[in-house]
């Protein structure tokens, strides 16, 4: 199913947000990251690497100087939506094609374009209403392919829930299966846990875990510090396809029909699965 032509909702002034608590992130804010991956069936692979993720306020999108901005930015292109309206208005059009009332505040988990190359495996908006509660988080996942579909998910208290998967990710698993998210709202500390079961195999997690880059809002140009992070994402993952390729995995087709950068809608998903703890 692809995106729903829904227009994007006009911009509207919202009253500001009072956080119901004090541990409310940070905006824009940089975190030191690891990426893990672990695989159990048909064999056993996994491999970490450091990396970085950028935690940013839909409303208040850091910026460079004018005339300086195609160093680093954060770009509508580079997620769900129309490339010709602001990530907001995409975001806001999107809840809306699922009955979603406009969040008053939007943050974003994703690294911005450096040097002109950006690849996010995993964008996560975090929607809050107006008493600064979470009340829905969208999951935009990417393949390798250029291709992209996003969950929208409605999280526990604890930042937890189960969809159905329905987008070729990794070349070497169908698309079948479910997956158990745990996304809880960022702090200090960060921690994204997304878990594939599939029936007769083991599951398999991928895990994002960092720490923030200080106590005070991070200026974009820190991002210039490390202009090959998401470059150095791309290469691990097509290393680990290699490496199993070797092992003796060979890559399944691709749905057919599916075209570079086409954007998927997904019903809403709530947790239903056992302590994602205990899967990883």
């Amino acid at each position: 199913m692809t995106e729903s032509p829904v227009r994007p909702v006009t911009e509207s002034p919202v009253q500001p947000v009072t956080p119901a608590d004090e541990a409310t992130p940070i905006t824009p804010a940089r975190y030191d990251a690891r990426i893990s991956h672990r695989r159990r069936d048909p064999l056993e692979h996994g491999f970490e690497q450091r990396s970085s993720t950028w935690l940013v306020d839909l409303d208040q999108m850091p910026e460079l100087p004018r005339g300086l901005r195609w160093l680093c930015r954060f770009s509508a292109a580079d997620h769900l939506g129309e490339p010709e309206y602001s990530l907001r208005a995409n975001v806001n059009s999107f809840l809306a094609g699922h009955g979603v009332v406009r969040p008053a505040k939007v943050l974003m988990l994703a690294n911005p374009r450096v040097l002109g190359y950006v690849f996010n495996p995993l964008s996560v908006f975090y929607c809050y209403d107006r008493d600064g509660q979470l009340a829905h988080t969208v999951a935009e996942v990417r393949n390798t392919y250029g291709g992209r579909h996003s969950y929208l998910l409605s999280t526990d208290d604890r930042g937890n829930a189960r969809t159905e998967k329905l987008f070729y990710v990794s070349p070497f698993y169908p698309v079948d299966g479910d997956y158990t998210m745990r996304l809880p709202q960022p702090g200090a500390e960060l921690t994204v846990t997304v878990t594939l079961h599939r029936t007769g195999d083991r599951p398999f997690s991928a895990v994002l875990t960092g720490r923030r880059s200080g106590a005070a809002p991070a200026s974009l140009w820190s991002a210039l510090r490390t202009p090959l992070a998401t470059r150095a994402v791309m290469i691990g993952i097509k290393r680990h396809g290699i490496t199993l390729y070797a092992k003796g995995l060979r890559p399944l087709p691709r749905p057919g029909g599916e075209r570079p950068c086409a954007t998927d809608d997904a019903a809403p998903a709530s947790f239903s699965a056992p302590d994602l703890r205990k899967a990883i």
